[in-house]
């Protein structure tokens, strides 16, 4: 696997549909992690602007229940209960810090990985709640739907981390 100087793994270029799907949602995931390197725990809880309250530790931890939901709940039909208090993961807790929420966050990224390893594609689970509960989606609408997930907070992340200490890029 080819990684960029910043160590995040290059995607998948030529490839079968799964294995570039799995490397572009590992490219999300290892841009995430990237964004909140070198910070404290008071950095990753600063805000973006007024009159948004979110985080750099929020987005950690919203995608740590994004993981569990969509992989677990949604794909394995697994019955588990939010990551942390409410189900959202925005919320901050003062005891928590960025070292726990990435521990989790991780921990949550190798229970996905496990549960789909060598699980076709076209495999299906069912949506639990929203306004579509009841919906079968398919392992390839998940990864989708997750990168798409990733990719919309790494945007958010970006400007998270531009304003915490002018860091630009990736």
């Amino acid at each position: 696997m080819t990684t960029l100087p910043d160590g995040r793994p290059v995607p998948l270029m030529t490839g079968d549909e799964r294995a570039m799907l799995d490397s572009w949602l590992d490219f999300h995931r290892a841009t995430l992690k990237l964004k909140c390197a070198d910070l404290d725990d008071t950095q990753v809880r600063q805000a973006s602007a007024e009159p948004s309250s979110l985080t750099l530790l929020g987005l950690v931890q919203h995608l740590a229940e994004v993981e569990r939901n969509w992989f677990q709940r949604v794909f394995a039909g697994l019955d588990v209960p939010p990551v942390f208090e409410e189900p959202t993961g925005y919320v901050l807790d003062a005891g928590r810090g960025l070292g726990e929420a990435l521990t989790v966050w991780q921990r949550e990224v190798a229970r996905g990985r496990e549960l789909t390893a060598g699980r076709s594609l076209e495999e299906t689970g069912r949506i639990v709640d929203g306004p579509v509960a009841g919906a079968r989606v398919s392992l390839r609408w998940v990864l989708i739907h997750l990168i798409e997930e990733y990719a919309r907070h790494n945007g958010h992340a970006d400007i998270l981390r531009e304003r915490i200490d002018g860091v630009t890029g990736a």
